[in-house]
This record gives structure tokens, sequence and C-alpha cells, in this order.
């Protein structure tokens, strides 16, 4: 089993900034690709960011320049700098990641956390 587990949700005003962050635990072999993800009331979840196991990011258009994906390997944690947020922002933000799990082969799952909510307030 491997569970992902997200923090650092809440409610700030526009302009602010929140710090998520996930962590990865249960019985794995590595991670490679993590990422955040977001559903907003009565919309699609959508991608808002990732980043593979050798640093490589990609963003959403829509927060580039104001959110920041990083992670800890060797913690085994991805983490979302959220600035400059705005009324859009608002949604439930789900931790994403693709484990290998071995038993007597490997192979590749994909993993999501229960979600934080995040309200952006005008």
């Amino acid at each position: 089993q491997v569970q992902l587990v997200e923090s650092g949700g809440g409610l700030v005003q526009a302009g602010g900034s929140l710090r998520l962050s996930c962590a990865a635990s249960g019985n794995f072999f590595s991670i490679d690709a993590m990422g955040w993800y977001r559903q907003a009331p009565g919309k699609q979840r959508e991608l808002v960011a990732t980043i593979t196991s050798g640093g490589n990011t990609n963003y959403a258009d829509s927060v580039k320049g104001r959110f920041t994906i990083s992670r800890d390997n060797a913690k085994n944690t991805v983490h979302l700098q959220m600035n400059s947020q705005k009324p859009e922002d608002t949604a439930v933000y789900y931790c994403n990641a693709d484990v290998y799990v071995c038993n007597t082969g490997c192979r590749r799952y994909g993993y999501w956390g229960q979600g934080t909510q995040v309200t952006v307030s005008s």
C-alpha cells in the first residue's frame, strides 16, 4: 500500500501565499513523477504542475510565474508554493505520484492523495 498525505491548504486573501506539501509513504521501490492537480466545483480536475525525479517541471499556463513545484527525493515529498493567488485558484488540490512497486517484478502505479481545500477570497 502507498499513501499520499497532503497538508497546507486553507483560506487566503487574493495576492497572498500558501504552501502545500505531500508526503508519500508505504511499501514501494521508487517514485517517478509527482504532481499537483486541482478541481474546482463543477469543473473537471486539471493539472497544476508536475515534476520528474530528475527535477524537470511543467506548469499549467494559468499558474506559470506564480506557483513553484519542488520535491525532496530523500523524503519522498513534493511541495507547491503558491504566490500571488487569485480567487480562480480556489479548488481542492490533489497530490499525484507515479510509484514503482516491486514484488515478483516491478510495475508503475498512479496514486492520489485525499485532497486539500484551498480557498482564495477576493
